[in-house]
């Protein structure tokens, strides 16, 4: 927990008792089902909660917007953010039934009442618009791209314009060189934000909707 309040350090009260549950949390539920690697429990607030808040250090997220979690797995990066921005509305799909179980359940727990979480495909939800799409270690950024077109907005609340937001690692130039021509992209390494070697060659990438 004290790696959040390192480059996080005007959390509020609440948010740091919601941070500070989710250890405990995850590590009970992962004893009943894999929601995560089994290696990386004991750095959870390293490799998976301070990874997803890198989206909050590239954007400030309005009160009132809509944000869409595509491929949310156990929670990430959408808990993490929906305790960050408490009035920011949150959805989070993903296509395995045990893993949304876990989302629910870890949301109710911590009172995240700006939660959303359904077992659904990205191919099958089709009737929401959203301000922006977020994921994490989901697909290739082609595929994200394509999968995110039809959910945006067409009003802008944020300084960018509605897009997806995607945490991704390894070859990233081979990745926005497979988008379609003409795209507007944007990539900062995490190591810009987070010291720990962990951020190494990770990035948070906007493409424009």
């Amino acid at each position: 927990m004290e790696i959040i309040k390192k480059y996080f350090p005007n959390l509020s009260p609440k948010q740091i008792e919601q941070f500070e549950k989710l250890g405990p949390l995850y590590s009970d539920w992962n004893q009943k089902i894999n929601v995560i690697s089994r290696k990386d429990v004991d750095k959870l607030y390293e490799r998976h909660v301070l990874h997803s808040l890198a989206i909050a250090k590239f954007i400030s997220l309005k009160p009132g917007a809509e944000v869409l979690d595509l491929g949310t797995g156990g929670g990430f990066p959408g808990i993490p953010l929906a305790i960050f921005f408490p009035e920011t509305r949150f959805t989070l799909i993903d296509g395995t039934g045990k893993k949304i179980r876990v989302v629910k359940e870890v949301a109710e727990q911590l009172g995240l009442d700006n939660i959303e979480a359904m077992q659904m495909r990205a191919e099958e939800f089709k009737k929401r618009k959203f301000d922006i799409v977020v994921s994490r270690a989901v697909a290739a950024l082609d595929r994200l791209f394509m999968w995110s077109q039809k959910f945006y907005k067409d009003e802008h609340k944020h300084l960018y314009p509605n897009g997806l937001i995607c945490l991704k690692g390894g070859d990233i130039k081979k990745e926005l060189n497979s988008l379609p021509k003409g795209e507007f992209s944007e990539h900062i390494p995490l190591s810009d934000y987070f010291e720990e070697a962990f951020f190494e060659e990770k990035y948070v990438v906007y493409v424009q909707g």
